[in-house]
């Protein structure tokens, strides 16, 4: 029994990997930055931080890595494998699907089951992948895609951590991760059964699953830190327990909660309920993760479909006024980091070119559209109160 994971990343490492080698499962990492796949191979292990429980910290061991370089042992790898996670960010799903495609076309000549499981945080991530298998698979191996490859989803809720400077020092490849153990799987999209795996729970009512951990966490988590970064803060738990951030912070939670329970006919109280758990995750001082971490690249969170303009037009299409959600973008258009080549693209948009430009060239907005009035009236708000000195 064996796994592929495309990914090598913390999430790859300290969640997927992680579950796998409790589960007694053999997997085999596909990365695409050769020195990280020389240093797993180099150590052939890795230690993985419970954050707030030592106890249950483990070293995984018996990792092994493939570079992208390596087609041919990859398109075995996956023709032996039964599952294939990928943990390797929505954006970069283009960049493995030629390498997906050669393994389903090797592992149709076996005539067994393969399941793919995407574990990104984007939206409809196993739909990119279907549709690129659709188009790329070969026409021998077509009908064998079709009935014995299934393409789902999961849904990522454990957080994944740098580690401190020492820390690395002695383990480069040592990642710190929340206390938390559910992988939360679409049962819909399967072919057969999947393997034994610890804290994979199979749910059959999915419907929204992703898209409701999206608008929530992620844009929860980015008003948090675009705020916290404009009022000075460097960890996220700092600024989530700013009064003047929560009150923006409770504010995007109500918008999106209606927005998403309208939507997907959730009972309100049910996702107001759940928006209580992204806040004490944002809360929790175990969690020591920073806001540049987070607030990073801001061309690709500011996009159209992503977490705060993608939930403001989500909460738009509700009927609902996305005040404080605006009030977060307005933020986000602001945010500076010198070290941040995305940022520093960003500021330079905004003092060269002006707002409306980020509204539509980043945001893909509207200027003088509804939600583009109302994010400028928010950065206006901001500068009155100080939060924004430019």
């Amino acid at each position: 029994m064996s796994c592929v994971i495309f990914g090598a990343g913390k999430i790859a490492r300290g969640f997927i990997g992680h579950l796998l080698y409790l589960s007694g499962i053999d997997f085999t990492f596909i990365e695409y930055n050769d020195t990280l796949a020389d240093l797993i191979n180099e150590r052939g292990s890795y230690t993985v931080n419970i954050l707030g429980n030592s106890d249950k910290n483990c070293v995984v061991k018996g990792v092994r890595a493939l570079k992208f370089s390596e087609p041919e042992k990859i398109t075995e790898a996956i023709a032996e494998a039964e599952c294939v996670f990928t943990a390797v960010g929505g954006k970069n799903l283009g960049g493995i699907t030629e390498l997906l495609a050669k393994g389903i076309e090797r592992k149709a000549v076996t005539g067994k089951d393969l399941n793919i499981i995407t574990c990104e945080n984007w939206k409809q991530p196993a739909q990119i992948l279907q549709d690129a298998m659709d188009e790329m698979i070969c026409q021998d191996a077509k009908l064998y895609l079709e009935e014995h490859v299934g393409i789902t989803e999961a849904v990522i809720m454990r957080s994944a951590i740098e580690s401190e400077e020492e820390l690395l020092k002695k383990d480069p490849l040592i990642v710190n991760v929340q206390d938390f153990w559910e992988l939360p799987v679409d049962a819909s999209r399967l072919a057969g059964k999947l393997p034994d795996i610890q804290g994979l729970k199979l749910v059959e009512e999915f419907t929204g699953f992703l898209e409701r951990k999206f608008y929530t966490y992620n844009a929860a988590n980015g008003t948090v830190s675009y705020l916290g970064a404009l009022l000075g803060y460097d960890k996220l738990a700092d600024a989530a327990h700013d009064e003047r951030i929560l009150e923006v912070l409770e504010g995007v939670y109500r918008e999106t909660a209606q927005a998403l329970s309208k939507k997907h006919q959730f009972p309100l109280e049910e996702q107001l309920a759940f928006t209580r758990t992204s806040k004490r995750k944002l809360q929790d001082y175990k969690i020591v993760d920073f806001i540049e971490r987070n607030a990073r690249d801001p061309l690709r969170k500011l996009g159209r479909e992503d977490r705060l303009v993608g939930s403001a037009r989500l909460v738009q299409e509700y009927g609902i006024v996305p005040e404080h959600l605006a009030t977060a973008i307005a933020a986000a258009v602001y945010y500076k980091n010198d070290s941040d080549p995305f940022a520093r693209e960003l500021e330079r948009i905004r003092k060269e070119e002006g707002i409306d430009a980020v509204l539509v060239n980043v945001c893909g907005l509207d200027a003088d559209g509804e939600l583009g009035r109302l994010i400028k009236s928010k950065i206006e708000l901001l500068k009155e109160r100080g939060w924004i000195n430019e």
